[in-house]
């Protein structure tokens, strides 16, 4: 019990450490695991035992026999089943071919490259050089994440990184049980018609159970022939269901099933996919918490030793400064991006939970099955996993600041609303050359701004997705400019710290216009108009006007003209640089210089 509650207890403490300092949760469960486990056995403990036993000995252990293979087998189901559901086919035709050629050309670098130096560096078997190579392949967003949280850098830079760790999941993950099933059918003896029959029967029960019931739980969800309170649970007895009828009929097809499935249930339209990913993200949560810890306990002093010797600086060299900026460059070829931007993303690599979750899975089955070489499969997995984290997570901001892709100054400017004035705004920001983002939980108003060419992101303010979006690094001021006087004060609360570092700016709320109230310094644009009256003037005159400037005098009496008219008002300064500078409605400290121009929105009056 003491040792159930404590890994528990351990876990949940490392995922909460990885957030307050903002690093992958992988690496403190991983190192918890390892000082609970061999680390514990050989120098903490007085009888040699470990604190944390996963596997029953005779005198202590949480799981007896293969009671841990099972559980480990099923928790990655779950955990691979989450990772498919991430992946849409549409997001894959949106990323562009950056990213689609670093899942796909990137991919197969990695794994011939891997794969090649494995074998001539450690001698081991084609097939099990290959497992491990397929099994590195996979990075992540929950090792990447963090990571980039507090780098800003170019959207294009952040949005690569960001969407290769989505995608490549599951991909990585389907190649790596590809090559495990065609290594277990061979039984590391050759690969004769019988076994190639076997593998052929495995690729077709995986991907028909899978198919077969994410149509199935689909069509359920949408007849609501599930009740809500059960729809959570009933998909995850599903998830259980294939993995175990799949390996009925064809033992090893299991995770193959899990992860057809959640690809084919993630790009399924159904109404509650969000709220199910919600509950599958937390349960994984939980489970590689779990998991983690005692994968890292289970690995004993003799397997750490495997690797303590030259080969395995050598093929930790050879993956992350050859073959990942290989991978990179080959890929990005003809793009865009530039030299010291690919630099950097070849830099940031980072393998992350599932790497290590089926590393150990794939290991501990080929040990029990007698395949020569099976031991290094997981300590060398492991290996790379601590080794590009701690890499990553200690030197990815200085590198950045050398390779100069920190940028210095971030300029970009996150608007929560989408109203019609809101987008009038950013239409004109974007036109001079403004990053702009509208947040907005209403899908009418998003639809309209992506309409416009705008970037609009379909979100809650409440919830902390914005807070793990990596591609907004680069945005430094926040307009609050909706309906809800307590909403915009909520976002101003809640994100100027992190997305308005320049200036956190909202409009006055009904009241505060009624009362004369003029304390806050982050009123917008007007003291005397409210989102309702911004709203009618943008209905009737939606123009954006420029006037030139000359002097602090000029700019005020332009000010006092535009504030006296009911259907205009000013909106924003742009210098003579082209640089445009947002006014605050009590900010009397700009300095004008000839040829400025004063922007306003609404009646054309000057």
């Amino acid at each position: 019990m003491l040792e159930l509650a404590g890994i528990i207890i351990l876990g949940i403490l490392a995922q909460w450490v990885a957030w307050r300092f903002k690093i992958p949760a992988i690496l403190p469960l991983i190192l918890i695991g390892l000082l609970v486990g061999p680390i514990a056995a050989e120098f903490l403990s007085e009888d040699g035992s470990k604190w944390i036993e996963p596997v029953w000995n005779g005198k202590n252990g949480l799981f007896p026999g293969d009671g841990l293979y099972y559980f480990v087998s099923l928790a990655i189901s779950i955990i691979l089943f989450e990772g498919g559901l991430t992946l849409k086919r549409s997001e894959i035709k949106s990323v562009g071919p950056v990213i689609t050629k670093l899942i796909t050309l990137g991919s197969a670098i990695t794994f011939f490259g891997a794969g090649l130096t494995t074998h001539y560096v450690f001698n081991l078997s084609w097939e099990l050089s290959f497992l491990f190579a397929a099994l590195i392949i996979v990075t992540g967003p929950t090792v990447i994440t963090p990571i980039l949280r507090n780098i800003p850098l170019k959207k294009n830079v952040s949005a690569v990184l960001k969407w290769e760790g989505i995608l490549i999941d599951p991909i990585g993950a389907l190649v790596a049980v590809l090559v495990f099933e065609f290594i277990s059918v061979g039984g590391g003896s050759g690969f004769t018609k019988t076994a190639l029959i076997e593998f052929g029967k495995i690729l077709l029960f995986g991907t028909t159970f899978g198919f077969t019931f994410a149509h199935a739980l689909a069509f359920a969800i949408n007849k609501n022939m599930i009740p809500h309170y059960l729809l959570n649970v009933v998909s995850l007895s599903t998830v259980l269901l294939v993995f175990v009828e799949s390996e009925v009929f064809a033992h090893e097809s299991g995770l193959l099933a899990v992860v057809v499935m959640g690809m084919v249930l993630g790009n399924n339209k159904l109404e509650n996919i969000k709220e199910l990913l919600y509950f599958k993200e937390s349960l994984s949560v939980l489970l590689i918490s779990i998991l983690f810890i005692l994968l890292s306990a289970n690995i004993n002093i003799e397997d750490m030793m495997l690797l303590y010797n030259w080969k395995t600086a050598i093929l930790f060299g050879i993956v992350i400064f050859v073959i990942r900026p290989l991978a990179v460059f080959l890929s990005t070829t003809g793009s865009k991006l530039k030299t010291n931007e690919k630099i950097f993303i070849s830099w940031v690599g980072p393998r992350g939970i599932v790497a290590a979750g089926i590393a150990s899975l794939f290991g501990s089955k080929l040990l029990k099955s007698g395949v020569e070489g099976a031991e290094y499969i997981t300590p060398l997995v492991f290996m790379i996993v601590l080794g590009t984290v701690l890499l990553n997570a200690t030197t990815a901001r200085l590198f950045a600041k050398l390779v100069g892709v920190f940028l210095k100054t971030s300029n970009g400017i996150i608007i929560i609303g989408a109203s019609n004035f809101a987008r009038l705004i950013a239409t004109y920001l974007k036109k001079n050359n403004r990053r702009v983002v509208l947040i907005d939980n209403n899908p009418d108003n998003i639809n309209k701004a992506k309409n416009l060419g705008l970037e609009a992101i379909h979100g809650n303010i409440y919830s902390d997705e914005l807070l793990e979006d990596v591609e907004l690094n680069d945005i430094g001021y926040l307009l609050a400019l909706t309906g809800g006087a307590a909403i915009n004060e909520y976002a101003i609360e809640k994100f100027s710290s992190i997305f308005g570092e320049n200036g956190a700016f909202r409009i006055i709320s009904t009241d505060e216009m009624k009362e004369g109230n003029l304390a806050p310094n982050q009123k917008l644009f007007t003291h005397k108009d409210d989102f309702l009256n911004l709203s009618e003037i943008v209905r009737d005159f939606p123009l954006v006007n420029e006037v030139e400037v000359n002097s602090n005098k000029h700019y005020q009496e332009l000010l006092k003209e535009i504030n006296d008219e009911q259907q205009a008002i000013p909106m924003f300064l742009k210098d003579n640089k082209g640089v445009i500078h947002i006014i605050s409605s009590l900010d009397e400290s700009i300095e004008i210089q000839k040829g400025n121009l004063l922007i306003y929105i609404g009646k054309t009056i000057i």
